[in-house]
């Protein structure tokens, strides 16, 4: 009983003070705290995802920025589809400890910027997951929940349907143009369904992106052992365009969008050129890219974990004049893809130009610049980068059941692919 008022007062607290919406998300609340990663073990560009009653683990990461081990801590929370906390107590989604101590633990070697890595494996020697769906690790110091240091997110899937997407420039509103429309058919043979239109929750994303994510889409078409979402307006996305780069993984040599690379005293700072707005091509920038993901990495360095450096990240995008009808913020995995203080370019009025900075480690990132219209939540790509029906983007389909007496969203299957 305790265990679960425990819990209680946890999940207000972070709703309250912290997620005030109730719906979790990977996010870094620490100020000391960066570069938190979630991923399949071995696996760094992948979905957070892993497979229920498998091998498979989840390793989650993070750098604090003193040159000494702090103790941090772990718990994990079982989540709804729209990842607010479930009805389930601890002991219904977790056969063993939902609570741990973070004990591995390095210090950084070779770098100006000195900080100590952290990282954990999910599940572990003390607890395995009883169900599926999606989960929430609060990680916090000296065991005190006031001092929450960020939250992950992951999931854990049965793969008990599956899944065919399709991705056309066909779309309801246009026919190549700047849109792109997603069609799914579910296969549920393996897996009846009594009612699809209230059981069935999927939910898709471009690129992992939350504000442009289709939520809770209902089926067009329904037999008994096939779900068909065809001609569904939820599915139309903008295509974008193809994601900017930035390698500082060597100190000396770059690539990407980076004009030089400078060292004072303290810090390295890694100067991008003046961003060129992308709208009124004919087509996207050609080749692909990691859709908004990064990877750690130093060159002729062998852990990157420990021996990447930090370096100051500055971004400029030329404007003549601020935009009166909305905001520009930074948009991929190196933000969280979420539009914060954070990610957000602030308008330098002398030089007209949007400005940002960020402390980031070596590696190579992708991102683009999102506009955020005032009053929205939705951010387009057609202000700053263009929108183009052939841009190559990452789609990922989470399909959701929960029968009529359940108490909790089975995530009975996941796809990812680019198209």
């Amino acid at each position: 009983m305790k265990k679960k008022y425990l819990l209680i007062i946890i999940l207000c607290f972070v709703s309250e003070n912290i997620l005030s919406s109730n719906i979790f998300q990977t996010k870094i609340f620490d100020k000391n705290v960066r570069t938190l990663q979630v991923f399949p073990e071995n696996k760094p560009l992948d979905l957070p995802v892993i497979e229920l009653n498998s091998a498979q683990k989840i390793r989650i990461s993070f750098d604090e920025m003193s040159y000494y081990a702090k103790s941090f801590n772990y718990k994990i929370i079982h989540l709804n589809a729209d990842f607010s906390p479930s009805q389930l107590f601890e002991n219904e989604y977790i056969d063993g400890f939902y609570s741990g101590l973070i004990n591995d633990y390095a210090l950084s070697e070779n770098t100006l910027t000195l900080y100590t890595n952290y990282q954990f494996f999910l599940p572990n020697s003390d607890f395995s997951f009883k169900v599926s769906g999606n989960y929430a690790v609060l990680i916090y110091e000296d065991n005190d929940t006031d001092k929450l240091a960020a939250v992950a997110c992951f999931s854990v899937v049965e793969s008990t349907v599956k899944i065919d997407l399709k991705i056309t420039a066909n779309t309801e509103i246009e026919f190549n143009g700047k849109y792109q429309q997603a069609e799914i058919t579910l296969d549920n043979s393996g897996f009846p369904i009594d009612n699809p239109f209230l059981e069935l929750k999927v939910n898709v994303y471009q690129n992992r992106r939350q504000d442009n994510a289709a939520i809770n889409v209902k089926p067009t078409y329904t037999a008994l052992y096939k779900q068909t979402y065809t001609h569904n307006r939820a599915l139309i996305f903008e295509g974008g365009n193809q994601y900017r780069l930035a390698d500082f993984s060597s100190e000396y040599a770059f690539s990407g969008e980076i004009d030089k690379i400078r060292k004072n005293d303290e810090y390295y700072n890694v100067f991008l050129f003046p961003a060129a707005t992308r709208t009124g091509m004919s087509s996207p920038i050609a080749g692909g890219d990691a859709n908004g993901r990064f990877l750690l990495n130093r060159q002729r360095y062998d852990d990157a974990d420990i021996n990447a450096d930090y370096m100051w990240l500055h971004f400029i995008l030329p404007a003549e004049t601020p935009f009166a009808d909305g905001d520009i913020y930074i948009l991929g995995d190196l933000t969280n893809n979420i539009f914060d203080e954070n990610s957000k370019l602030e308008y330098d009025f002398e030089n007209k130009i949007y400005y940002k900075t960020l402390f980031l480690k070596q590696g190579g990132y992708s991102f683009m610049y999102a506009f955020l219209p005032k009053m929205s939540n939705k951010s387009t790509m057609q202000k700053i980068e263009g929108s183009y029906w052939q841009t190559e983007n990452e789609y990922s389909v989470f399909v959701y059941h929960r029968a009529f007496s359940g108490r909790y969203d089975r995530l009975a299957g996941v796809f990812c692919g680019k198209y």
